[in-house]
C-alpha cells in the first residue's frame, strides 16, 4: 500500500493511474474510457465514458453479488436504527433494505419520477430518509435533502433551486423532547415555491403527529411503497449528478453543491478504507444527520459501499437521556470507528467532565473516534483519548469536498499527531497556503487555505445550474486553485493547522490575528467547556477580540474572576499585542444544527449591524439572551 507520504506523492505525480487503480473497488456497467478530462480547466470531470448505479454498488452487489465482492452480505446488517426519542431500535440486513428500496424505487417511478428528475426529501433521522437516498440513486434520480426542520423560506427557496418531481417528508421530527410538525412548514414552504413545487408528496405518517394530507397531491408513504413493483437500478454515467446538497450563500440564495456519481463512489469507497481503517462486515457510525453532508457521505453512502453496518442515530449527545447516550449506542451496536463533531465532545465534557456515564459500557470494539466539523481545540481532543483510551483523530473537510481533506490514514500508517492540526494532506489533495498576492507563504506563516487544481474525485465539480458562481465563489480569488475560504497554515512538516474562517481573521492596529488561536487558549482552563472568539469593532484599533465562555456543568464562581484569568491568560500566551481584554461567561452560544458556532452572527450583535438570523440556527432563542451582553 505504500507509506502515506509515498500515497500523497503517487496521487499528485499520476492521478490518473491512482485514482484509475480505486475504481477498480467499484463495479461499472461501462468502465470509463476516461480517468481524467481536465481540458476545460477550471471544470474536471472524473471517470467520464463510465456508467454504474450508486445504489446497485451499495446494495444489490452485496445481496447478489458484483465486482470486488468478498463474499454475499444479503443476512448481514446493513442499518442498525438507533431512536432513543422513541424507544426504538431497527436492524435492517443488506437483503431487507435492497428490497424496500427497490420498492421505494417503484413508487416514485409509479408518480412519473425518472432518470435526472430532482426529489426533495425533507426528512427526519429515520430509515424511509436513508431509504428514499437510496431510491433515488437507484433511479437515476437526483436527491437533495434539505435538513428537517428548515424555516418554510429555506425550504421554499430549495424547492424553487431544484424544482423536483416528488417532495418526499414525514409528519414529524423529534429534537431531544420536542416535537417538531413537518407537514405545516411543507405546506407554507410549497405555497411560497409556486408553480417550482411538486406535482406529488410522499408522507411518512409517524405515530407521534398525523399529518393531515392535501387530496389529490399528498400520499402515504404506507400506502404507496409497500406494495410497490420493485424497481431495478438504472446505469447513469458517472458524470450525471447523485444529488446536489444546498450550502449557505453570502448573497442569500444558497449554493447547491453537485455531486457527481462515479467520483462520488470512488472517492468514498477509497476513504473508508484508507482513511477510516474500515474492512466489509465492520460497523460504522457517523453520529451527524442525513441533511448535511457528513450524513450522505458517512451515514448513507461510504459505509454501504463498503459491506460495512452503518447507524443512524435519532438522538442528542446529552438529554436523550443522559451523556452516556454516546457510549451506550458504540457498546449496543459494536462499534468500531466513530466519528462525530467536536462541539459534541464538548457538550457531553459540559456535563460529565469525569466521565462517570462512561461506566458499564463495553467500548471494547471501538478502535478510534473522528472529529470533524468545527476545529478541534487541543484540551478536547486530550480529554476524549483519555478517556476512550483510543486515537481521537481530528481531519478537516467541507461539504464541497464531500470527504476529508487533511487526516491521519488509519488504513495506512498512523503519524505523530500534533495537537491542533488535522494532520497532512489526504492523497489526492495539493493543499497549499498563500497570501493576499496569490505567493505561497513560509511553513508557520498564516495565510488561505487553498487545493490546486484538479481536485481529486468526490469533490464538486461545479454548483446547481450556476457554472458562474462556481467559479466566482470557489475559484477566481486564486486561478489555478480552489479556495477553501478557511485560514491557517502549513509547518515544516506539511501539517495543516485550520485556525477557522478567513472571516475569523481580526486586524487589531494592523497586526492580523487568529481568533482560533485565542480560542486554542481560553478553551485550556479547566473551567472551561467551551469558548468563541469574534471580532468587534473599535474606533481606535479597528477590531478588538471578544471572548465568549460555556462553564462545565457544577462550576460554582465567581464569572468576573473567571474573566480575569482568562484575559490574563491569552495575554500570557498570545501577547499584549491582541487587546484581549473582554470576557463574557454565557449560558450557551449559538449554534447551527450541525453544531458550528454561529460567529458571523455575532459578530453583527456585537457591532449593532442588522442580524440576518441563519435558518440553519439550532434555536433562535439563544441571540435574543446574548443580545444586550454582546452590545454592553
Amino acid at each position: 500500500m505504500g507509506t502515506f507520504d509515498e500515497l500523497h506523492a503517487a496521487s499528485l505525480a499520476d492521478p490518473e493511474g491512482f485514482w484509475g487503480d480505486a475504481a477498480a473497488a467499484i463495479h461499472w456497467d461501462t468502465p470509463p474510457d476516461q480517468v481524467l478530462d481536465a481540458s476545460d480547466a477550471p471544470f474536471t470531470r472524473w471517470f467520464v465514458g463510465g456508467r454504474l448505479n450508486t445504489c446497485f454498488n451499495a446494495l444489490d452487489r452485496w445481496v447478489d453479488g458484483g465486482d470486488g465482492v468478498d463474499r454475499l452480505r444479503g443476512d448481514q446488517i446493513a442499518l442498525t436504527y438507533d431512536s432513543p426519542v422513541t424507544a426504538t431500535i431497527r436492524h435492517v440486513t443488506y437483503a431487507e433494505l435492497r428490497d424496500e428500496v427497490a420498492r421505494a424505487a417503484g413508487a416514485l417511478a409509479a408518480l412519473g419520477v425518472a432518470a435526472g428528475d430532482r426529489v426533495v426529501l425533507y426528512m427526519p433521522m429515520i430509515p424511509e430518509a436513508v431509504v428514499a437516498m437510496l431510491a433515488c440513486a437507484r433511479l437515476g434520480a437526483v436527491h437533495s435533502v434539505v435538513f428537517g426542520g428548515f424555516a418554510a423560506h429555506e425550504l421554499a427557496v430549495r424547492i424553487a433551486d431544484a424544482r423536483p418531481k416528488v417532495v418526499v417528508s414525514a409528519s414529524c421530527g423529534i429534537e431531544g423532547s420536542r416535537v417538531i410538525e413537518y407537514k405545516p412548514l411543507l405546506d407554507r414552504a410549497l405555497d411560497l415555491a409556486g408553480s417550482a413545487g411538486p406535482e406529488r408528496c410522499v408522507i411518512v405518517q409517524r405515530p407521534e403527529v398525523e399529518a393531515s394530507l392535501l387530496a389529490g397531491r399528498d400520499l402515504a408513504w404506507a400506502d404507496v411503497v409497500p406494495g410497490a413493483e420493485p424497481h431495478p437500478c438504472v446505469p447513469v454515467a458517472a458524470t450525471d449528478p447523485l444529488y446536489v446538497l444546498y450550502t449557505s450563500g453570502t448573497t442569500g440564495k444558497p449554493k447547491g453543491v453537485v455531486r457527481d456519481n462515479g467520483g462520488h463512489a470512488v472517492a468514498l469507497r477509497w476513504s473508508m478504507s484508507h482513511v477510516y481503517g474500515m474492512a466489509p462486515g465492520e460497523t460504522f457510525w457517523a453520529a451527524s444527520d442525513v441533511g448535511w453532508v457528513v450524513g450522505h457521505s458517512y451515514i448513507v453512502y461510504a459505509p454501504l459501499l463498503s459491506g460495512c453496518t452503518t447507524v443512524l442515530y435519532e438522538g442528542k449527545p446529552v438529554g436523550t437521556p443522559d451523556p452516556g447516550a454516546f457510549w451506550r449506542v458504540v457498546a449496543d451496536h459494536r462499534v468500531d470507528v466513530m466519528f462525530t463533531a467536536p462541539t459534541a465532545l464538548r457538550a457531553i465534557k459540559k456535563e460529565d467532565a469525569a466521565g462517570a456515564h462512561l461506566g458499564g459500557h463495553d467500548l471494547s470494539r471501538l478502535r478510534a473516534l473522528f472529529l470533524a466539523g468545527e476545529r478541534t481545540d487541543p484540551d478536547t481532543l486530550a480529554w476524549a483519548g483519555e478517556l476512550l483510551g483510543v486515537p481521537v483523530i481530528d481531519h478537516w473537510w467541507q461539504t464541497e469536498t464531500g470527504w476529508a481533506v487533511a487526516s491521519q490514514l488509519l488504513g495506512v500508517e498512523p503519524l505523530p499527531v500534533k495537537p491542533g492540526s488535522p494532520t497532512k494532506a489526504v492523497p489526492g489533495y495539493a493543499v497549499e497556503v498563500l497570501d493576499d498576492d496569490g505567493r505561497p507563504v513560509p511553513p508557520g506563516t498564516d495565510g488561505a487555505i487553498v487545493i490546486r487544481l484538479p481536485l481529486p474525485p468526490g469533490c464538486l465539480p461545479t454548483l446547481w445550474q450556476d457554472d458562474d458562481r462556481f467559479v466566482s465563489s470557489y475559484l477566481e480569488r486564486f486561478p489555478g486553485y480552489y479556495l477553501t475560504g478557511d485560514g491557517g497554515r502549513l509547518d515544516a512538516d506539511g501539517y495543516l493547522f485550520v485556525m477557522g474562517r478567513i472571516d475569523d481573521v481580526i486586524n487589531v492596529a494592523g497586526h492580523r490575528l487568529s481568533t482560533g488561536g485565542m480560542e486554542e487558549t481560553l478553551a485550556t482552563h479547566p473551567m472551561v467547556a467551551e469558548c468563541a472568539v469574534i471580532g468587534v469593532a473599535d474606533q481606535l484599533k479597528g477590531q478588538l477580540p471578544l471572548g465568549l465562555v460555556v462553564l462545565k456543568s457544577g462550576v460554582d464562581v465567581d464569572p468576573a474572576r473567571i474573566e480575569a484569568e482568562l484575559v490574563a491568560l491569552v495575554r500570557d500566551e498570545i501577547g499584549a499585542v491582541a487587546s484581549f481584554k473582554r470576557v463574557i461567561v454565557v449560558s450557551r452560544l449559538p449554534k447551527t444544527r450541525s453544531g458550528k458556532v454561529l460567529r458571523a452572527t455575532m459578530r453583527a450583535l456585537a457591532d449593532g449591524r442588522e442580524v440576518d438570523v441563519p435558518s440553519t440556527i439550532d434555536d433562535p432563542t439563544v441571540l435574543d439572551e446574548l443580545a444586550p451582553l454582546l452590545r454592553r
